[in-house]
């Protein structure tokens, strides 16, 4: 990763920020008896350091597996990223999950989930939230008569003022994932009371989406102290912001009721010149260095950064990794060693030390969005004319999940994210594979395909398909697959499911086109044990509020469908 980031995670121990929801409030006129303690009185003063580390603790929210405060199995389980990926997808059609012990799992691979807490759906809940209110807590910290007091120069003042920007877009992400994904939530900002015995009130959807699109819309402006798109890979800057507020306008119909198309094509033209290009090669998006190599920074707008050596987590894509591959997956190969003998390296095909068994496709998936054929179970191989259906591994698998959902070898794995450099084969990485427990692999949170389909959408909505067009057949051509001369809306559906996969896209997406709760669209295991599918409630497009904040704060209401308690 990036040495901007290795040095944020080095000191991620950062000033403890404290949370403004009631469940995990503190004391804030406490000053520590242990004069090493921090507190904000003594954790910033005049230098840059001690606000940068502040703004550290926001970016490690989304990476962060630390299960001291939060009730889950493990702390991959903690993980924002990990969870919010779990949610989205394998809820759908674009993953399964084998592990029939961990509750959240029967839960989401087939849509069964009550107002009872499971991990998955919980740690997204407390990390958006807990994400939230350390933002807060930085920007009340932050402020200028604060700045005054403690003797900050003006040089470090404008340095600061770049993280509060900084923070203030973590924020509006952060409660972009609780809208998604519960709808109502807490509504907390810098200015709201908080402490011992305040209970923060329940934001509508519409009033946290009008909240974060005029966050947004000023951090965009030309007064703003965010940095330059392209200028702070991997923190956020005005591409990123760019980025979120396209994606909010997407939605917007089903955050609101009021759809913003035009507002939605405006922001991907925002970002269309401010120097982004599409990665030549697809899958280099996704390897192990793709936070250093060019190619794949050139569409890369905003991600979140590991490093097998200084971010080391279970979750994020060493979740998506280590889980994409089973212990025996094992690749044994023989080659030339230097001196010109033969020699066997073995190596798991996707670039990790072990394999967890526990995410993959349904065959049903693959074969609806890309043209595969002559698949051989036995030696691993299939055809398949768009790159972007190349990186799935079938070698020992049987094609269907039917009766049987929680055998691993059912079903198609992917290898989307591989920890594998762009320019190196897996023989060549596995002296250097073995000794990784963890992954380097960025993960893209926006990039420019996502961008490209947002504006074709936008396009198709606003009548303009001709502008879109273009879009989507760049995509094509470097998938390697015939360019569209036309596109509808189921055009579009299908090409994010292509395009997208395993991005954490997936719910968002069959909600927005009424494909996900409804008969329309069905998939294995859709809405219960059938295998072959069937339509589940409505209210199930939103998660139920955790029961432990509804016991912390009885004024949040639950979302309709679910009891308020067990």
């Amino acid at each position: 990763m990036k040495t901007i980031y290795r040095k944020l995670i080095c000191i991620a121990t950062a000033v403890a920020a404290v949370s403004g929801f009631s469940s995990c409030i503190g004391d804030l006129d406490t000053v520590p008896r242990n004069p090493y303690d921090k507190v904000p009185e003594t954790a910033y003063g005049k230098d840059e350091a001690g606000y940068l580390q502040g703004l550290t603790k926001l970016y490690f929210q989304f990476i962060s597996n630390d299960t001291k405060d939060l009730q889950v199995s493990d702390g991959g389980a903690a993980e924002l990223i990990r969870a919010f990926w779990s949610v989205q997808e394998t809820s759908t059609d674009e993953a399964k999950c084998a592990w029939a012990d961990d509750a959240w799992v029967r839960a989401l691979n087939t849509n069964t989930w009550t107002e009872a807490q499971n991990d998955a759906t919980y740690a997204v809940y407390i990390r958006t939230l807990q994400g939230i209110s350390y933002a807060n807590e930085f920007l009340r910290e932050t402020v200028d008569d604060k700045l005054d007091e403690r003797g900050v120069d003006e040089t470090v003042k404008a340095k600061v003022a770049q993280f509060r920007a900084e923070a203030r877009f973590i924020r509006a992400y952060f409660y972009w994932m609780a809208v998604d994904t519960f709808g109502n939530v807490p509504f907390i900002t810098e200015t709201s009371d908080f402490g011992a015995g305040v209970n923060p009130e329940q934001g509508t959807r519409t009033e946290l989406f009008n909240f974060c699109i005029s966050e947004l819309k000023d951090l965009a402006s030309d007064a703003s102290a965010m940095p330059a798109a392209r200028s702070n890979y991997p923190r956020a800057d005005k591409g990123a912001v760019y980025g979120l507020l396209a994606r909010m306008y997407l939605n917007a119909e089903v955050y609101t009721g009021t759809a913003m198309w035009q507002e939605a094509k405006d922001a991907c033209e925002a970002i269309f010149d401010m120097g982004y290009e599409l990665c030549g090669n697809y899958a280099d998006l996704f390897r192990g260095d793709n936070g250093e190599n060019p190619d794949a920074l050139k569409e890369i707008i905003f991600a979140a950064a590991y490093d097998a050596e200084q971010s080391q987590s279970y979750g994020g894509t060493s979740y998506l990794t280590l889980a994409a591959v089973a212990a025996e997956d094992v690749v044994e190969e023989h080659i030339q060693g230097p001196d010109g003998t033969e020699e066997t390296v073995t190596y798991f095909p996707n670039g990790v030390n072990n394999g967890w068994a526990g995410i993959r496709v349904p065959y049903e998936f693959v074969s609806r969005y890309f043209e595969v054929s002559g698949q051989d179970y036995n030696t691993g191989e299939y055809e398949c004319g768009d790159a972007r259906g190349r990186m799935f591994y079938i070698r020992g698998r049987s094609e269907s999940m039917d009766g049987s959902l929680y055998v691993f070898l059912n079903g198609w794995s992917c290898l989307k994210f591989n920890n594998v450099p762009h320019d190196k084969t897996s023989a060549e990485w596995a002296d250097v594979s073995v000794t990784k427990a963890y992954s380097d692999i960025d993960y893209p949170l926006i990039r420019l395909g996502e961008i490209y389909l947002i504006y074709a959408e936008a396009c198709l909505e606003l009548g303009q398909q001709t502008e879109g067009l273009p879009y989507l057949q760049k995509l094509a051509e470097r998938a390697g697959i015939e360019k569209p001369a036309g596109y509808t809306a189921n055009t579009i559906m299908a090409e994010r499911a292509r395009e997208l996969y395993w991005e954490g896209h997936r719910r968002t997406d069959l909600i927005r086109f009424d494909m996900f709760h409804s008969a329309s669209y069905l998939w294995p295991y859709k809405g219960g044990e059938s295998f072959g599918g069937q339509a589940f409630d409505s209210y199930k497009d939103l998660f139920a509020i955790p029961p432990t904040d509804l016991t912390a704060n009885v004024t949040i209401e639950q979302n309709p469908g679910y009891a308020r308690t067990l």
